[in-house]
């Protein structure tokens, strides 16, 4: 279950004390990404990366990363002061290490499903998506709220996470599934998890944002919708898959080419070892020898490699003229041919 995104005053953010939870979750990326047969989607590990230093911000991100007091989620210096910055970035900052350890165990379950069984680019398409939806609807739910008159509770409230975009998550993934889910020792059907989850959180989790969650949850629902009336790849996805395209193209260039090589065979010698072919397959000027493929010059009747008697019609021919009938080479015969091709 992804935690909410924390709610408080307009003052700055601290961390907590370290719990000891980043190395269980580095545990279990490396068992997820580790077994033996795993898939492995880079999307949802880039993501996983991107939230991790977000929180830890190494020296060398240290300045470049606004605080989290300038980066967190704020209806009103969104919408009043135009600080889209907040918008973009709240969702990748992290309260505490319990925080960002719930929602990126979330994150893993739920990103390698998806992206699994939608492809790489699709889902980073939909993952671009279900940010900006989620965050614009909470941005209008809160401004909706405020023109109501209830300005305190949400218009004024500062949030991080990235669990709407979870929430998101957790709606595409459950739509079409039948199954059943284990809530908080409820039975309920797997598509209306996220509404339960939702209310629980609420009552057992107070200072999450209520809002956030619901935004999550509605743009999970537009996302399904956008999907179903327009058919077919947006444009983003096309886009991903295009750049992926040109990105991987010469390495794709490069195994053709070895390929290409491999099936024709390998050059060693004067000839070459390749598959078992007809004569009319080989080069001109060359014949192959049946026993182990290597393309002999037909000025020689012996293969140069296995010793082994040409077996065409007209060396036969010449065979039966010479063995008065027999086509076969007496023993002495092949061990002079022999010592005379080694003592060339």
């Amino acid at each position: 279950m992804g935690s909410g995104m924390s709610r408080g005053p307009r003052r700055g953010f601290g961390l907590e004390a370290s719990r000891g939870m980043l190395p269980l979750l580095a545990l279990q990326v490396l068992m997820e990404y580790g077994r033996a047969g795993a898939s492995r989607p880079p999307v949802t590990a880039a993501l996983l990366a991107a939230n991790v230093l977000i929180y830890l911000r190494p020296v060398a991100l240290h300045e470049i990363l606004p605080s989290i007091a300038r980066a967190s989620f704020n209806p009103q210096l969104i919408i009043e002061y135009g600080d889209w910055t907040r918008f973009f970035l709240s969702p990748f900052y992290h309260l505490s290490e319990s925080h960002l350890f719930y929602n990126m165990t979330s994150l893993l379950w739920k990103g390698i499903h998806l992206e699994t069984s939608m492809g790489s680019a699709e889902f980073a398409s939909m993952v671009a998506a279900l940010l900006g939806l989620s965050q614009g609807i909470t941005l209008l739910l809160a401004k909706g709220l405020f023109l109501f008159g209830d300005y305190t509770a949400y218009y004024d409230q500062f949030a991080v996470g990235f669990s709407g975009v979870l929430f998101a998550m957790k709606v595409v993934l459950n739509a079409w599934s039948d199954d059943f889910v284990y809530l908080h020792g409820m039975v309920i059907p797997a598509k209306y998890a996220a509404w339960a989850e939702l209310i629980l959180i609420q009552v057992f989790i107070p200072g999450t944002s209520f809002l956030g969650h619901l935004g999550g949850i509605l743009a999970g629902l537009v996302y399904l919708w956008l999907k179903r009336t327009f058919n077919g790849p947006d444009p983003f996805t096309l886009l991903i898959t295009s750049i992926t395209k040109v990105v991987t193209w010469p390495v794709k260039f490069a195994q053709k080419l070895l390929r290409s090589a491999s099936s024709q065979g390998r050059i060693t010698g004067r000839g070459r070892v390749g598959r078992r072919a007809s004569a009319r397959e080989t080069g001109r000027g060359l014949w192959r020898c049946s026993t182990c493929t290597y393309d002999n010059s037909i000025a020689t009747d012996i293969c140069e490699m296995c010793s082994t008697a040409r077996e065409d019609s007209s060396f036969s021919h010449r065979q039966n003229h010479r063995a008065g009938g027999s086509g076969e080479l007496s023993v002495d015969e092949i061990r002079r041919r022999r010592l005379q091709r080694f003592d060339r």
